[in-house]
């Protein structure tokens, strides 16, 4: 019976050591986990795009299109622009501002050391001087933890407020998922204590 549970354990172990970062096994297995992306349903894309206030004329940046899920639910009243870096388009290289910049950012990425690590406060950060009305990005529960009491106070002090989330489930990713919008209308909706208890 133990000989049979340390053979159990086992094989979760070894499924486990399978996994990427975002808690997948790629059907795949000859790409490289380290790059491997997952894509955003188009139903979900579309859903939450709808949830957002998007008006005729925005102009609207997808900095990580990755299949185009979201890039090809944006509203055709609008103007939309994309980056994908593996399409040669790089975020960093993209000039200009947008109105809304809108996507499923990517969770990790490397440090100036070659270091993966959570990078989605700073692509919050960094898009918070290139967008003109609103953030909008999906994010799994490590990347809502960025958010902590000193970084929210940083991102109202650059005049950017998270307005709400709303909770999506992803079966084939790790289950529960956030959208998360800013805008620059301040509210004290979500709030949050500066102190370490």
């Amino acid at each position: 019976m133990f000989e049979l549970e340390i053979n159990i354990l086992y094989s979760y172990i070894m499924e486990e050591k399978k996994r990427n970062e975002f808690g997948q096994i790629p059907d795949d297995h000859t790409k490289n986990d380290t790059y491997y992306l997952h894509q955003t349903p188009n139903d979900l894309a579309r859903d939450l795009i709808n949830l957002l206030p998007l008006k005729p004329g925005d102009t609207i940046l997808e900095p990580f299109k990755g299949e185009g899920a979201f890039y090809d639910n944006f509203p055709a009243d609008c103007h939309k622009d994309w980056c994908e870096i593996t399409e040669g388009r790089d975020y960093k290289t993209h000039q200009g501002t947008a109105d809304w910049v809108i996507s499923n950012p990517p969770f990790r990425m490397e440090d100036s050391k070659g270091k993966r690590v959570n990078c989605f406060f700073q692509l919050l950060e960094y898009y918070s001087t290139r967008a003109n009305k609103g953030i909008a990005f999906l994010g799994n529960d490590y990347c809502f933890s960025t958010l902590t009491p000193i970084r929210m106070k940083k991102l109202n002090e650059l005049g950017w407020y998270l307005q709400g989330y709303t909770i999506c489930n992803v079966k084939k990713w790790r289950g529960r998922y956030f959208f998360m919008v800013f805008t620059k209308e301040q509210t004290d909706i979500i709030k949050y204590l500066l102190g370490s208890y």
